[in-house]
């Protein structure tokens, strides 16, 4: 997982998302295609498989600085990805996250108080 260079706003595809609007709230999804500079096909490799991504509005969703380049380099030589390596993508976020928040480092350096 690498993280995007600072100034670079266009999303980019295998880069990680969070949904904010719809019933996938809150969860976690990768850029699998661009329909247009307004839509962005998502999937995550569970309730949304890369043969049937979901088409959402890019201002409903949360783009993230990371980037799966396993799951970039997979839509790039070949224009697939496996769910398989999606669900992976996802779960390696979800450890570095989790790894970071018991650190401390996630949230205020463990530091209580308003930021």
């Amino acid at each position: 997982m690498r993280r995007l260079e600072t100034g670079n706003d266009l999303p980019q595809l295998g880069q990680y998302v969070r949904i904010r609007q719809g019933r996938d709230a809150g969860s976690i999804a990768l850029i699998v295609a661009f329909e247009n500079e307004r839509f962005i096909l998502l999937a995550d490799g569970h309730k949304r498989p890369s043969d049937a991504p979901k088409k959402k509005n890019i201002n409903h969703v949360e783009i993230l600085s990371a980037v799966s380049p396993e799951v970039q380099r997979s839509l790039k030589e070949t224009g697939r990805v496996t769910n398989g390596k999606l669900r992976h993508a996802i779960a390696t976020l979800d450890q570095a996250i989790q790894k970071r928040v018991e650190e401390g480092s996630a949230i205020g350096n463990g530091k209580r108080g308003c930021y």
